[in-house]
């Protein structure tokens, strides 16, 4: 029987089989070793019981109790603030704000494009370009430190790993110079936090 999303007495993410955002919450989550109940919603069904907490019907959705949130980047950073240890933000005002500007970044550049590519189509050439040259381009962010911007991992790596590990799913390969990427995945994707995050769908995206 499927549990009324009103009743619901445990944390709560509704969230899509594969999709960057939707793990990216799921990364948030597991770096912070939070035990919560995951339900999955397939893309394009209606799913009554989120229907139900979020006008949109949209995933990611979190539900704490009476609390209902659906914007990755609010969801991502109620989940730093509910639950503090290990902090996934920098603690100084200046480095907050340039780690939510790199995110926004991100969301307005690199995301539009991996949506494009999984459309196909005569589209997904030019988007698997854009990438690319997105990913270049930010280099010197992948060199700077052990992580994205930060010397520990930080919201903006729970961002940017789920669309390094579907860059060979994507059809991109990544030239020589840009190592410091490859590097920056394979320390990431060691760990159990970022195992703990893939759904099925998502441990094959490795496999290709």
């Amino acid at each position: 029987m499927i549990q009324n999303a009103h009743t619901r007495t445990i944390l709560t993410l509704f969230t899509a089989p594969d999709d960057v955002q939707s793990h990216r919450v799921r990364l948030v989550l597991a770096a912070k070793g939070v035990v919560y109940d995951r339900v999955e919603v397939p893309p394009g069904k209606p799913h009554a019981e989120l229907a139900s907490i979020n006008p949109y019907g949209d995933t990611p959705t979190l539900q704490d109790r009476d609390m209902v949130l659906y914007q990755p980047d609010l969801v991502c950073e109620y989940i730093d603030e509910r639950y503090p240890h290990p902090p996934l933000m920098p603690v100084d005002p200046l480095s907050r704000a340039r780690l939510r500007l790199a995110c926004v970044r991100i969301e307005r550049d690199w995301l539009p494009q991996v949506v494009a590519i999984r459309a196909g189509g005569r589209p997904a050439e030019a988007a698997r370009r854009q990438l690319r040259d997105h990913l270049l381009e930010a280099l010197p962010l992948f060199r700077a430190a052990k992580f994205f911007l930060n010397a520990e991992i930080s919201l903006a790596d729970c961002l940017v790993a789920p669309v390094v590990w579907r860059l060979p799913s994507l059809g991109i390969a990544l030239p020589k110079e840009a190592k410091p990427i490859v590097d920056y995945g394979e320390r990431l994707f060691r760990s159990q936090g970022f195992a703990r995050s893939l759904t099925p769908e998502e441990r094959l995206l490795g496999e290709l």
